[in-house]
């Protein structure tokens, strides 16, 4: 079966070659199949809406392509791209964009119109949407007496009287309680799977993820990462005709704003404590938090991860337990100077003060460096770790730096001591703030 939808290489530029360009999507890639459920996921400003404009043919890609059906709908001549838009796309959007002045049965009935469908045609198609979810009885009242949720719903009707095969939904329940918001989704999961219409929805809200067979997850303009939902019998099918489902898809669904990189992080967190349940995680998380707040002591903190679980405690093994409160201890002490070097920094503290806080956080990092290291490579780390906790150079920077050759202003580290000791820079900083 071939995609219904293919988006290829898409920037969506504004303000292109000035001073002011913004990318609104840069180099998305994309494959919807007949009768998915599709959402596109992310915070605000990711790109994900400016998407679904795109497939809507109200807004052309600057670069790459759009095909719908096999057609590009921005190569169609103004009254095809018109009948396009009545009969193969519907949309709902978010504010409902119902018309004040008219009923309720006249705001659904009013997109065939300029198909030149009867009035009695367009009536009958109508009422029958109107009671189908639930709002006929509101079908001679003006939108504003009606509840969010009765506007929404009459909203998905008015999306469906053409019949389009593809329904559009941006933040349909971004306005609505939680009851009626619920009804909606279910409204939307049964136009999916009753009327095997194909299903494409923006959020923002990672509860909604479920009802999708699969999610594209958004940042900054980009596709980052496509998830399965392992619980839908899957439409698009991979070559052995069965989906993988690895651990990342369960990760993803816990911390849904994490990039796949940080999730990989977790996966091998996870692997290594593999003999810690998750609730002796929970405890630890709880317990590092009251740590890093100063509301327990080391000594503690200490004996509460030894303690027995069945007592309060997380029910580590000892040796465990003393590890790992050392290495966090270590963090937090050491991310004080971090918190001092910035607190001087707003005073405009004299030049020895700031040498004496950049060569303590120097000796933080070397203290995890085995090699040797010269006077040059001294010399550029410190200016290095100046840029990073002023702020200057953000931490894939950093990284560079201590990566490239000292005769090229860099520290010239191997890429995984850069790698490492960036890493921990970047846990003193977090903690530091």
């Amino acid at each position: 079966m071939d995609p219904i939808i293919k988006i290829q290489g898409m920037k969506v530029i504004y303000n292109l070659g000035k001073s002011n360009e913004a990318r609104a999507l840069n180099g998305a890639d994309v494959e919807v199949y007949p009768m998915e459920y599709i959402i596109f996921f992310g915070p605000s400003g990711c790109g994900k809406s400016t998407m679904l404009y795109s497939i809507l043919g109200v807004l052309p890609p600057t670069f790459g392509e759009v095909f719908i059906k096999g057609e590009n709908p921005y190569s169609f001549s103004p009254k095809r791209l018109v009948e396009f838009q009545q009969n193969t796309v519907g949309i709902i959007y978010q504010a409902f964009y119902l018309i004040p002045s008219l009923t309720v049965l006249d705001n659904v009935a009013l997109p065939p119109i300029f198909a030149g469908v009867s009035s009695e045609k367009r009536e009958k198609k109508a009422m029958g949407l109107l009671e189908r979810f639930g709002v006929k009885e509101q079908a001679n009242k003006v939108p504003t007496a009606l509840s969010g949720g009765q506007m929404q719903r009459v909203a998905v009707a008015r999306s469906l009287v053409n019949d389009p095969e593809i329904l559009l939904a941006d933040e349909p329940v971004g306005n609505l309680d939680s009851i009626s918001a619920k009804k909606v989704m279910d409204t939307l999961e049964e136009i999916n799977e009753k009327d095997r219409k194909t299903v494409i929805l923006v959020t923002h809200d990672s509860k909604y993820l479920s009802y999708a067979h699969r999610v594209y997850y958004m940042k900054d303009g980009q596709v980052q990462r496509v998830v399965v939902n392992p619980e839908k019998k899957q439409i698009k099918k991979t070559e052995k005709g069965k989906t993988l489902v690895t651990e990342i898809e369960t990760l993803a669904r816990m911390y849904p704003y994490l990039s796949p990189e940080e999730l990989k992080v977790k996966s091998i967190i996870n692997y290594i404590t593999r003999d810690i349940s998750f609730e002796q995680l929970e405890k630890m998380e709880k317990l590092v938090q009251l740590m890093i707040e100063g509301r327990v002591s080391e000594e503690k903190f200490l004996s509460l991860l030894s303690e027995p679980f069945s007592q309060g405690g997380v029910g580590l093994h000892p040796s465990k337990a003393k590890t790992m409160t050392e290495r966090i201890h270590q963090i937090l002490e050491e991310s004080r100077d971090v918190r001092r070097y910035r607190r001087e920094v707003g005073k405009e503290a004299e030049d020895s003060r700031e040498k004496e806080f950049i060569g303590r956080l120097r000796m933080h990092l070397l203290d995890r460096y085995e090699g040797e290291i010269t006077p040059d490579q001294l010399e550029n780390l410190e200016k290095t770790i100046k840029s990073r906790i002023s702020g200057s150079i953000r931490k894939k920077e950093f990284q560079a730096i201590l990566d490239m050759a000292v005769k090229d202003g860099g520290v010239g580290f191997k890429r995984k001591t850069a790698e490492n000791l960036t890493l921990y820079l970047e846990k003193l900083l977090v903690q530091g703030i």
